[in-house]
């Protein structure tokens, strides 16, 4: 059954499951790391620990008093010594045995010596209270302190007595402890049993849950084969997008640089027809103006010798000034720019714009490329990718897992019915247990009741005014039930600690050699001895277990790997009969679908970037003509101005010169010419200067482009040409170098998958906590329950049986003050002096005739008739009677 056991712990993590169908439409998942949640665990509801509660603080006392017993280290290497020589070498290392144990043995030599002479003496007390010694004398001699030493005495055996009800107490607490934690065996032992059945049933539903999880990794697999064009696609054509984009866009600026020209041709023309009709209308205006001032200026307010000699000036200096008044520059003598715009009317008959963009539209439809000529290879991988899984999945079919959960369930339901038979055993010894301890604890009882009853009889029927011959029935009670409790103490006293000293070294050797190095583990660390259970293993489990001991799976890993809950998988090594590593080997599941993504073949020579069409128009655009302008003589005519003189400052300072004449004709008439120059300036003036701004603007634009232009234009080619060979002939390193990384990824996610299994089968899968926590179980009962109790149980009983030794001393001193005597000391009334200092030969006592003969002395001190006035009392016979 045990071998059933082992093989179920080597095979548990495998079983049978298979891959969960899909029956509801495949939801897309994002891209990223894969989450395959969270492996279902089964609760165990053991709780291996143990509260004692308030007995706890005697527990505590113990293993303090345990420690000032036996402060030295746990004796690992002579233990180890023992167990390989099987206590042969008992005879070289006895002196370590007798070190170790040195706390033991003198605690036990006292014990036993407790043992053996406390009968001895409870004998030769008992002869010598029968021969009237050790105060057997029923005599109590008076003395002043008495009443001070009778309740010091009481006192004392209260204090005594109190501390040994509390030894007892104890010890009762600790019997009855362990009576009831008794009755939690039942319940622990079912609480270990039911977790055993739910790791077994929870292994397959998790190993199930690990095969069912495939599907996430299969959906992401799928996912991305069905979006290959935006993945592997979109990838190929950022990375060409980043090289060819630079050289679609000098073309799309070209394409504007054209439309622009066009525009500034069209200008040129317009301007230049504007510049050329104003010219001459200003000219002839211009002329008639100053034909209109000299005819003005021959009035005869400007030369008559009567006039103003400032008239006069004035009139010669607007004569002289006149030769200012016409055109500056001259349009007409500048050509045309018609041949040139003719010209860019044809080259704009080619939309090289919509060129471009079909260049860019064939880019773009680089991921739909991609998917055209790999469905073929999707298809190919998508039926791999099942395979796989049925490949997974098919590995737990090929061992009897089902039977040997069965078998361990066997196993475990047979181990509990074992266990239930031996309930009623283990009750009917703990009875007896119980009853033995209580018949210990009664004895001890026994005593303390005759001590208070002794004390309480004494102590209440006591009479101080009484004599000890005449003291009453109570008290006389009282003293008799304290020697009753001090012949019990005799006869159970050695009987009590001989079982004591037997408890105590069985629990304080189990205390401080077993459940103390558990704690420490260094009860693990002599088992996990090498070669010490089997000379030839190394280690004992994986010898066992695997015929390997040099494998390092030792008791104390294993626990320790189990207390953490970890899967069993981990915990017992078992990668040594099955290497899941090796067999859920990514390469080994993935290497046909690396094979069919490594044959995919991308060709994306059938991207055009600028057909020849667009070629042939750049080719035009640079033949255009316009390098054939004369920019210059446009520039100089611009540059020179409308009229030699500014209109408007000229009729300025014509105004300003009439107003300085006196007001006459003439002054009105040049005032009118002032109006005539100003109404040319803003009706043909300001359009010639726009026309000229236009005209500026428009020669400088065409200036710029054709500066070098051909250049230019060879420039857009060239890096059309680079982009498109790009495309054509050296895109396969970026293709190769992107289908890599989509495959990796693809790989990616079974690796993903598998390294989650492996993970989640070392870690969580049949995790292991129930083995530790029966080993738990199994220390709490021993230790904490049996343990724990017992030594408790013999610190109280042995310390309430040291302690009778006092009690059996004060209660034999106390009972003289309690117990009626049969003689007394007598004192005189006057001289308060003892008879026996009076009378030689009588001993001290009082007595009316001595053998018949008077008493001289006697005649004269007043007597005591003791026998009339206290009749019970009677006195010894003398020294010759003896």
């Amino acid at each position: 059954m045990w071998k059933s056991g082992t093989l179920l712990l080597l095979l548990l993590w495998l079983a049978s499951g298979e891959l969960q169908q899909e029956t509801e439409p495949r939801r897309l998942p994002p891209p990223g790391k894969l989450n395959f949640g969270y492996v279902p665990a089964g609760v165990y509801e053991t709780l291996a620990h143990y509260e004692p509660g308030p007995i706890g603080i005697l527990f505590h006392m113990v293993h303090a008093f345990l420690y000032a017993v036996q402060p030295n280290a746990f004796p690992h290497d002579l233990i180890v010594k023992l167990a390989k020589d099987k206590f042969g070498a008992i005879q070289t290392e006895y002196q370590k045995a007798i070190y170790y144990e040195i706390g033991f043995l003198v605690c036990a030599a006292v014990g036993l010596l407790f043992t053996i002479l406390m009968p001895i003496v409870g004998l030769f007390f008992c002869m010598c209270r029968c021969c009237d010694n050790c105060g057997g004398e029923m005599h109590q001699r008076q003395r002043k302190n008495a009443d001070c030493r009778r309740g010091l005495l009481g006192t004392l055996l209260f204090s005594t007595s109190l501390v040994i009800t509390i030894g007892v107490l104890c010890a009762y607490a600790a019997n009855q402890n362990l009576s009831s934690q008794v009755k939690n065996v039942r319940r622990l032992v079912n609480s270990n049993m039911r977790d055993l059945h739910t790791f077994a049933n929870d292994t397959q539903m998790q190993i199930d849950y690990l095969i069912s999880q495939y599907a996430t990794a299969k959906n992401k697999v799928i996912y991305d084969l069905d979006h290959i064009g935006p993945l592997l696609g979109g990838r190929i054509h950022d990375q060409l997008d980043k090289e060819v984009r630079p050289a679609l866009d000098q073309v799309l600026n070209m394409a504007g640089a054209m439309r622009e020209t066009k525009e500034a041709l069209e200008s040129v023309n317009a301007s230049l027809e504007v510049l050329q009709d104003g010219t001459g209308k200003l000219s002839l205006n211009l002329g008639q103006v100053r034909t209109s001032i000299n005819r003005t200026l021959n009035d005869p307010g400007c030369h008559d010798e009567d006039s103003d000699a400032t008239t006069a000036q004035l009139c010669r200096n607007i004569r002289q000034s006149l030769s200012q008044l016409q055109i500056s520059s001259n349009f007409t003598r500048l050509p045309d720019v018609n041949a040139q715009l003719e010209k860019m009317n044809d080259v704009l008959k080619t939309d090289l714009s919509a060129v471009v963009q079909r260049g860019f539209s064939s880019l773009n439809d680089t991921p739909h490329m991609v998917i055209e000529q790999t469905r073929s290879v999707v298809e190919s991988v998508t039926n791999l990718v099942d395979s796989i899984g049925n490949n997974i999945s098919s590995f737990s079919k090929a061992l009897p897992v089902q039977s040997c959960l069965s078998n361990f369930t066997i196993f475990v339901n047979h181990v509990h019915a074992r266990i239930e038979d031996y309930y009623p055993e283990i009750d009917k010894m703990d009875f007896y247990r119980w009853i033995g301890c209580i018949a210990l604890c009664c004895m001890v009882v026994l005593v303390l009741a005759f001590n208070y009853l002794g004390l309480l009889c004494g102590t209440l029927g006591y009479d101080k005014h009484a004599s000890p011959t005449t003291r009453g029935c109570i008290s006389n009670t009282g003293g008799t039930m304290l020697m009753a409790g001090v012949g019990f103490s005799f006869l159970f006293s050695w009987v009590l600690m001989g079982v004591v000293t037997i408890i105590f070294l069985a629990g304080g050797n189990m205390e401080k050699l077993v459940c103390e190095p558990f704690h420490t583990k260094e009860l693990f660390k002599v088992v996990d001895t090498p070669y010490m259970i089997n000379p030839e293993w190394k280690n004992f489990i994986p010898g066992y277990m695997y015929n390997d001991s040099e494998l390092e799976l030792t008791t104390e890993s294993l626990y320790s790997t189990c207390k953490k809950n970890q899967g069993i998988y981990s915990a017992m090594r078992l990668d040594k009969v099955f290497n899941i590593s090796s067999y859920l080997n990514t390469t080994v599941f993935t290497k046909d679908v690396v094979s069919q993504l490594d044959s995919l073949k991308i060709d994306l020579r059938s991207i055009i970037l600028l057909e020849a069409e667009g070629r042939q128009n750049l080719l035009d655009f640079s033949e255009a003509g316009l390098s054939e302008i004369n920019y210059a003589d446009y520039l100089e005519e611009v540059n020179k101005g409308v009229t030699v003189v500014d209109l408007l400052s000229f009729a300025r300072e014509l105004e300003a010169q009439t107003d300085l004449m006196p007001k006459s004709p003439l002054q009105s008439a040049l005032k009118g010419h002032v109006g005539t120059l100003r109404q040319i300036h803003r009706q043909q003036i300001v359009p010639m200067e726009q026309s000229m701004s236009a005209l500026n603007q428009s020669m400088r634009f065409l200036e710029r482009t054709a500066s070098d232009l051909p250049n230019k234009i060879l420039a857009v080619l060239d890096a059309i040409k680079a982009a498109q060979f790009l495309i054509s002939q050296n895109a396969t390193h970026l293709i190769n170098r992107e289908s890599r990384k989509y495959t990796a990824t693809i790989i990616g996610y079974f690796h993903q998958y598998i390294e989650w299994m492996k993970t989640s089968l070392a870690m969580e899968v049949a995790p292991c906590k129930p083995f530790s926590n029966v080993v738990d179980t199994a220390e709490i009962m021993a230790c904490s329950f049996v343990v724990d109790s017992m030594n408790t149980f013999w610190m109280g009983l042995g310390c309430s049986t040291l302690l009778l030794l006092p009690s059996i001393i004060l209660a034999v001193k106390l009972a003289k003050y309690y117990r009626r005597m049969d003689t007394e000391d007598v004192y005189d009334d006057t001289e308060t002096i003892p008879m026996k200092t009076m009378e030689i030969g009588n001993n001290g006592y009082h007595s009316e005739r001595l053998q018949g003969i008077p008493n001289p002395v006697m005649t004269s001190i007043p007597t005591y008739d003791t026998m009339n006035r206290f009749p019970r009392a009677s006195a010894p016979p003398r020294h010759i009677d003896w």
